[in-house]
Order: structure tokens, then sequence, then C-alpha cells
């Protein structure tokens, strides 16, 4: 039998990786926006990794708050223009909650959680932002198609026939 000698592959290149268990596929994190109370005016920011939106208007329409928080998140410069998703969950008049999905190069990764700074009127409106479904990186993310993982555990050879930025494991 050959021993391969592995020595820092570099991002992007075709390996082989050495990683302990099998390759994951990674999961999307989804966050949920929840306005309570009853707002009746007024604006928001959230904030995603230290950059924050301009300010997003309240509005009981709730087609139009969607696409505002959408617009205002993938404004940032730290998330790609597809890099969010956001969907009306239970949106009422403009209370309830919507999902933020994480998509493009941010899909299949782990996401710190967005924060809002709230300056809504009315009686006690709220806004609070929890995790969903939690993001799980995908396991060699910048492998390129074609690159080999070896699971030094059992021992097993994958191959990603995916992109490199959502690589696809298969058992070669």
């Amino acid at each position: 039998m050959a021993l391969i000698e592995v020595s820092n592959p570099i991002e992007g290149g075709y390996g082989p990786y050495l990683m302990v268990g099998a390759p994951v596929a990674g999961t999307t994190e989804v966050q949920t926006l929840t306005i309570g109370g009853t707002p009746t005016g007024g604006t928001f920011k959230l904030t995603y990794q230290g950059h924050q939106t301009a300010a997003i208007t309240w509005t009981a329409v709730d087609a139009t708050l969607v696409t505002s928080i959408q617009t205002a998140l993938r404004a940032l410069s730290n998330i790609p223009a597809d890099g969010v998703n956001v969907a009306d969950t239970t949106l009422t008049s403009g209370i309830g909650a919507v999902s933020i999905t994480f998509a493009g190069d941010l899909a299949k990764k782990a996401q710190p959680l967005i924060t809002a700074q709230s300056s809504l009127t009315g009686t006690l409106p709220t806004i609070v932002i929890t995790e969903a479904t939690p993001g799980v990186d995908a396991t060699g993310i910048g492998a390129a198609p074609g690159a080999l993982l070896v699971d030094t555990d059992t021992p097993a050879l994958y191959q990603n026939s995916g992109t490199a930025a959502l690589p696809v494991w298969g058992a070669v």
C-alpha cells in the first residue's frame, strides 16, 4: 500500500486534504427577526459583523417591509448582493416574523447573530433576532472540484464533485 504525503495543501488546490471524520455538506444559517408590540412608525437598524445598515423605515405593508430589510442588509459591504434572502414568515400589518436566510458565499457556514437597534414608535414595540437554524460549515470550502479528502478515521477517500464555494464530497 502506498502512502500519500500531504504538505499543507493550498486553498483551491486538489489536496489530498486530511481530516478526522467524513466530510459534511454544511447547513445554511437561518435567523428570525420578530417585530412585536404595536409599532406605529419609526425606524430600526441591523448590524452584521460590525457593519450597520442605514435606517429601515417600519411600515405596516408587509411586502415593503420585507424588501426594505433585504435591501438594507444586501447594501452592507460585508454581505454580497446575493448573500441574504429575507422572506415573510408570519407578518401581519408589519408585526410578526421574517426569516433571514444566508445564501451565496455565506451559505453552508455558521454566521454571527444579526443585532437590531430600534427607534420604533408605538405601544411597546420590540425587535428580537434569534437563530432559527444554526449554520454548520461545509467541509472543504475552497477545495477545487476534483479535490481529494481522506478521512483519517476509517480511512476513506472522498472526491469533491461540487464547487469550491459549496463542495459536494462523494466516496471514491
